[in-house]
């Protein structure tokens, strides 16, 4: 019978926050994949965990993937854990768990912390539609491309960033998006957790003079829907009502429905657009 792959939440600062159930997990599996075997080994030590450790991280994240796959399918079960918080968040835990859904290996997560859940919720910004990114890539043309879909997200917005690259980041996201709102977060859970609602430009005066310490959680406002609205009215008012008609019923409206959607495109009543039509 096929062991199990088991993903244990590991604390993102505090180590109180280490569940009862995934202290009890990481004793019993046969063994644990962690992401960096010499930070892992002070966890486990902390909470007398004897089970045997072998390294999983992005260097070696597929053929390693396979090689756990072939121990669970030998009746093994597998505790997976990362530096902090949740395996397969920004991880390289994803490959395996994808291997293991391959395989026909059952899967199951126990939850724990998440340093983009625990930055979203202290925010102050809306939480009820939001997007994730994690870091942005390094590559110039894929970074600079996913900065211009940000542009128009109009859901809360999760990034991580390293110190070093902060001012960067910030840079970007100035030029991009705007000096829309922002909460940084860094050291959370911590005895320092710092939570600084911002803006982007505020935050990068800032930090252009103040050296950046910490990973960071960046939470930036999206782009409003009404503020997206008024764009769009205004880039429509750019065209004369006789091409804006014409631009659908070329896609085969009819004139009634065509009034109706360039009414609404225009922001105005399809009265008002009728008597336009009828005094030309």
């Amino acid at each position: 019978m096929a062991g199990m792959l088991y993903l244990c939440a590991t604390p993102i600062g505090n180590l109180g926050d280490m569940t009862p159930r995934a202290i009890d997990t990481l004793r019993e599996v046969d063994m644990i994949a962690a992401e960096d075997t010499r930070n892992s080994i002070k966890l486990l030590n902390h909470f007398d965990i004897r089970t045997s450790m072998t390294s999983y991280h992005e260097y070696n994240k597929v053929e390693k993937a396979d090689w756990l796959v072939e121990q669970m399918l030998q009746g093994k079960n597998v505790a997976l854990i990362t530096d902090a918080g949740t395996p397969a968040i920004s991880d390289p835990g994803e490959v395996l768990v994808a291997k293991c859904h391959e395989a026909g290996i059952r899967v199951t997560s126990l939850p724990g912390a998440a340093a983009c859940i625990t930055a979203l919720t202290l925010s102050g910004l809306g939480t009820r539609r939001f997007c994730f990114e994690a870091f942005l890539p390094s590559d110039k043309k894929e970074r600079a491309a996913i900065l211009e879909e940000l542009r128009e997200e109009s859901r809360t917005i999760v990034l991580y960033e390293a110190p070093h690259h902060l001012v960067r980041t910030l840079r970007e996201l100035l030029d991009v998006l705007g000096s829309r709102r922002l909460t940084l977060c860094r050291e959370l859970t911590k005895k320092f957790e710092t939570v600084l609602p911002t803006t982007i430009e505020d935050a990068l005066v800032m930090y252009e003079t103040e050296e950046p310490r910490g990973e960071y959680v960046l939470v930036v406002e999206g782009k409003s829907l009404t503020s997206k609205r008024r764009e769009r009215q205004t880039a429509w008012q750019s065209m004369s009502i006789e091409e804006h008609m014409a631009y659908y019923t070329g896609d085969g409206l009819d004139e009634k429905s065509a009034m109706k959607q360039v009414a609404k495109d225009r922001g105005v009543s399809k009265r008002e657009i009728y008597q336009y039509l009828l005094s030309k």
